[in-house]
């Protein structure tokens, strides 16, 4: 087995662009779990918007920036579409709707009806919409190696996305981190613990739900435009599998932290190439061949959430007294 290039892929995972994606939408599923406790279980739609709202804009001549803002928009109008008659929901009911909603706007994604704008089962290829994207670029072209690192500096996987990426992952940290220490986010913490106290205080509880939901499913949505920006649109890659998937990193990583979302992305995606490398290189490929190690892969994943949540459900860096499954 080839160690060092094993663990050179794993270390790449640490800087790649989806790790910056699933950190990106982890935070915000932060937000509407670990802060407020709405148990969302369809952000994988929040993300397919975002992307689908960035590369159609793009496609028809927006600006990047004003896609961008496409992008988000849509995300608040999804928000408030799924918030308005949900919110007053609880527990299982709110994520029963979620994963529903999520569905939706992915089979409405790959329907033939919509093909002219979303591709259908198709998607959008990258090469339609990364053109305004690149073009901010700073750096020259040509590739620079940093250490073990060597990527094009412009290319579609390349340093420029990346550093994009995470600069958007740490600004959103810092934007969560100064509103969850304001007393707006005391006052979702008291809705997550026991939002009737809330209530009697004189707060509306709905409309901090509404905030929140917005607050993270535009932070999805920019997860979703990251994750889509070195590859391409495709509505059956952003479905159950990556809600499940951002659940992981925010559960692994610590719900109702700052930083835990971020951990728990690096550690998932190393964790993960590490355990794909391992395979192609230690069961035998006549057997285990590529379609047979995505699963497995899916599996393995499986298992250790399970046994996560079981023997330490507050996460590397959660905190358990703080955090409570029994979502009211």
């Amino acid at each position: 087995m080839d160690w060092q290039r094993m663990l050179t892929l794993a270390a790449g995972e640490l800087i790649a662009p989806q790790t910056a994606a699933f950190a990106l939408a982890a935070i915000g599923l932060n937000v509407h779990f670990g802060f407020t406790g709405l148990l969302n279980m369809g952000h994988a739609g929040f993300m397919l918007l975002g992307a689908y709202g960035f590369a159609i804009s793009t496609i028809a001549g927006a600006p990047f920036w004003l896609a961008f803002l496409v992008a988000i928009v849509a995300a608040i109008l999804f928000a408030l579409i799924l918030g308005i008659p949900t919110l007053k929901l609880r527990g299982d009911y709110l994520a029963i709707v979620t994963i529903s909603a999520a569905e939706i706007i992915r089979l409405l994604g790959r329907s033939t009806l919509f093909t002219d704008l979303t591709g259908a089962s198709s998607g959008l290829r990258g090469n339609t919409y990364k053109a305004t994207f690149q073009a901010l670029s700073p750096l020259p072209d040509g590739t620079t190696a940093i250490g073990p690192f060597e990527y094009g500096n412009n290319l579609s996987n390349g340093w420029w996305v990346r550093i994009a990426a995470w600069a958007l992952v740490l600004l959103a940290v810092l934007v969560v981190y100064l509103l969850v220490r304001s007393p707006w986010g005391r006052v979702l913490r008291g809705i997550r613990e026991d939002e009737d106290a809330v209530r009697a205080l004189g707060k509306s509880v709905y409309a901090y739900k509404m905030q929140a939901l917005v607050l993270g499913g535009v932070l999805g949505a920019l997860g979703g435009v990251v994750y889509v920006l070195p590859t391409s649109v495709q509505p059956d890659a952003m479905g159950r599998a990556m809600t499940f998937f951002v659940w992981t990193v925010l559960l692994l990583g610590g719900a109702a932290t700052i930083f835990g979302p971020i951990l728990g992305a690096m550690i998932f995606f190393v964790a993960l190439s590490v355990v794909r490398t391992s395979m192609r290189e230690l069961l035998p490929s006549d057997i285990f061949g590529p379609a047979q190690i995505e699963p497995l892969s899916g599996i393995l994943i499986g298992v250790f959430l399970m046994l996560l949540v079981i023997f330490r459900p507050q996460g590397i860096m959660g905190d358990k007294k703080e955090l409570t499954f029994h979502v009211r």
